[in-house]
C-alpha cells in the first residue's frame, strides 16, 4: 500500500474531482431528473464500471512501461505534470459545464443505462488520458512496488467518490437548482480544481528537476 500521506493526497484530489461537474455528473442527474433515481444510479455503476476497466488498463501498461523502461515513465509523469496544469488552466478559464437537460433522453432499462454510463467512460479518450497522467503523480518510478499501487489508488477512487456522486443523484432535483442559483460557488470549486491539480503538477516538476 502507498504511505499514508500518499492517500491522503490522493484522496483529497479525488474528492475535489467528484464534486466538480462534468460530463458524468450531468449524465447522472439528468438521467435522474428525466427517469428516475434507479436510472441515475444505475448510470453512475456504469460510469464506475469504466473506471475500474481504465485502472486496470492503465495499472497493467504502466506496469509494462516501468518494467521496460523507468526514464519513460518519469517522462510520461512529466508530460502528466503539463497535463494537470492545462486542466487547472480550463477550469479557470471555461469552469464547470454542467447541463443536466441535456443528458434526458429516451427511455431506457436500467441495463441501459448502466451501458450509457460505462460508455461515456470506455469512449472518452480524455478519461483514459486523464487516468494515465493522474495516476503516476502518486508513485515513484523507481518504487518495486507501483504496478500494485497504481491498481490501489485506481480502485480506491471508486470508494472516495462514491459518498459525493451518490446523494447528488439522490437529490438530483435540489443539487441542480442549487447549482444554478450559486455560480458563485462552482466559481470556488473551479479554483479549488485549478489548485490542487496545480500543486500536484509542480510537485512533480520539482521533484524530476532533482
Amino acid at each position: 500500500m502507498p504511505e499514508f500521506a500518499i492517500i491522503a493526497q490522493f484522496a483529497l484530489a479525488t474528492l475535489i474531482i467528484a464534486i466538480t461537474p462534468g460530463p458524468d455528473m450531468t449524465l447522472f442527474v439528468g438521467r435522474t431528473l428525466s427517469q428516475g433515481r434507479a436510472a441515475g444510479l444505475a448510470c453512475m455503476a456504469g460510469a464506475m464500471s469504466g473506471i475500474l476497466v481504465h485502472t486496470l488498463l492503465v495499472s497493467l501498461g504502466l506496469s509494462a512501461l516501468i518494467v521496460a523502461s523507468p526514464q519513460a515513465f518519469l517522462a510520461l509523469k512529466i508530460f502528466g505534470a503539463g497535463y494537470l496544469i492545462w486542466l487547472a488552466v480550463q477550469a479557470i478559464r471555461k469552469g464547470a459545464a454542467f447541463s443536466p437537460e441535456k443528458a434526458a433522453g429516451p427511455r431506457r432499462s436500467l441495463a441501459g443505462n448502466w451501458a450509457m454510463g460505462i460508455a461515456i467512460n470506455l469512449l472518452n479518450p480524455k478519461i483514459l488520458l486523464f487516468f494515465m497522467t493522474f495516476l503516476p503523480q502518486f508513485v515513484s518510478a523507481t518504487d518495486p512496488y507501483a504496478p500494485q499501487k497504481l491498481l490501489f489508488l485506481g480502485l480506491l477512487f471508486i470508494p472516495i467518490s462514491l459518498p459525493v456522486t451518490v446523494p447528488m443523484v439522490l437529490a438530483a432535483d435540489s443539487f441542480a437548482s442549487v447549482l444554478k442559483r450559486m455560480p458563485r460557488v462552482m466559481r470556488v470549486v473551479d479554483y479549488l480544481f485549478a489548485g490542487i491539480f496545480s500543486a500536484f503538477a509542480l510537485r512533480i516538476l520539482t521533484a524530476s528537476a532533482r
